[in-house]
């Protein structure tokens, strides 16, 4: 019970923010001597401070607020793309504590090796934090891939190479001097979730992530609860077959959409040739699409016809999305938040044209302010909610 309790406290002052004992006492139904006797074992963890006094009326003494304690307490997210391997940490507030992106080519170091470039990046990270103090909680890897998130295991991630991969284990293996526990799950669910938690869908409950990088994946969340799927592998839009051309997938296949809207395609009709800077993996993908940018506001045509007709496919590949799913919010993250000045009139466009109930079913069109953070950053929101489910997890500070 009072761990049930410890957890509904916390609970609230995430999701209402700094409260006097008192109020959290009315807002829960908890009594006063409960809560402040909650409240003092949630300080004795680091899990919350004394906030501003705030004094109600003229009458009698003012309460002290209780709010969040940044930075102690951090949650580790990792997303492990084609090109780039992403750690990022958030405290208990979400705010950033720390955030590396590593550039790199993984198809071409294979799977060991970019499990080995993963374990530096982590270790390296985990260093820093327990340097400055932190409590690690947790860490969640993303993988674009079809994910095995019961048992951290990667079916297959066709980008990437990999197959049958038990990444959480070998981690939890290479890591485990730091002492924490490693999950994994899709990178567009956990989009989808970082979205929902601290991006632009946090007004709304049913919403539809479209995470656009070398792979093209989909979260779905209904209700304010992500889509899973009987066997937890839903989301897998790049692999519609939307591309009547019928061009080769990664993936082995033919006519996926993922080869009208993935990031090669755009890359490659963008680039003037082979040794363009833009198709160059080692360099950061930020300043890759810094420059087709560039290039298309000094109008090259090229690049202008490239972002038409991935922005055209973008929208015939959502409006199915929008056909079944009916959010209240389509998501563009990856490249497609960083190019959305291009792409989102086509996508509005075709949306309005081809979703059958009016006004695109009330779907919005939004631009994902986490750019190619959000899978990373959702991680972390992942690894952080098994401490506002059991606040016990985290131990009391020394001399507390």
């Amino acid at each position: 019970m009072r761990r049930s309790n410890l957890s509904l406290v916390l609970s609230h002052l995430r999701d209402a923010g700094p409260r006097s004992r008192a109020r959290i006492a009315s807002d829960t139904g908890l009594n006063k001597a409960t809560v402040s006797s909650l409240v003092a074992e949630l300080i004795e963890r680091g899990l919350v401070g004394e906030g501003e006094v705030q004094r109600v009326g003229s009458v009698g003494r003012p309460g002290q607020t209780v709010e969040l304690a940044p930075a102690g307490v951090v949650g580790v997210g990792v997303e492990v793309n084609a090109d780039f391997v992403d750690v990022t940490a958030l405290d208990l507030t979400h705010d950033t504590v720390l955030s590396r992106r590593t550039p790199a080519d993984m198809r071409a170091l294979g799977e060991a090796g970019s499990i080995a470039l993963v374990v530096r990046c982590l270790d390296d990270a985990l260093t820093a934090l327990e340097a400055t103090g932190c409590t690690v909680v947790g860490v969640t890897v993303a993988v674009p891939a079809l994910v095995d998130s019961s048992r951290g295991r990667v079916a297959l991630a066709p980008n990437l190479g990999w197959s049958g991969t038990a990444l959480a284990d070998q981690l939890d293996l290479a890591l485990v001097a730091h002492g924490v526990h490693v999950a994994v799950d899709n990178d567009a669910n956990l989009g989808a979730i970082a979205e929902h938690a601290v991006g632009v869908g946090r007004d709304v409950d049913d919403l539809v992530y479209l995470a656009g990088e070398v792979g093209v994946g989909c979260g779905v969340i209904v209700g304010g609860q992500l889509v899973r799927g009987a066997s937890g592998f839903t989301g897998e839009i790049g692999h519609a077959p939307l591309n009547h051309r019928l061009e080769v997938c990664g993936c082995g296949r033919v006519g996926c959409w993922e080869t009208q809207v993935g990031l090669e395609v755009l890359l490659t009709g963008c680039a003037t040739g082979p040794d363009d800077p833009v198709l160059d993996s080692d360099a950061d993908i930020d300043a890759r699409l810094a420059e087709i940018l560039r290039r298309a506001a000094d109008g090259d045509q090229a690049t202008l016809d490239t972002l038409e007709r991935v922005g055209i496919a973008l929208g015939l590949g959502a409006s199915v999305l929008v056909n079944i799913v009916n959010p209240r919010a389509l998501v563009l993250g990856g490249y497609f938040a960083v190019l959305a000045h291009h792409l989102r009139p086509y996508v509005v466009h075709t949306l309005l044209e081809r979703v059958v109930a009016p006004d695109a079913g009330g779907a919005e069109v939004r631009t994902s302010e986490l750019g190619f953070t959000a899978a990373s950053r959702g991680g972390a929101v992942v690894a952080l909610q098994g401490v506002f489910a059991d606040p016990t997890r985290v131990p009391a500070l020394a001399g507390a």
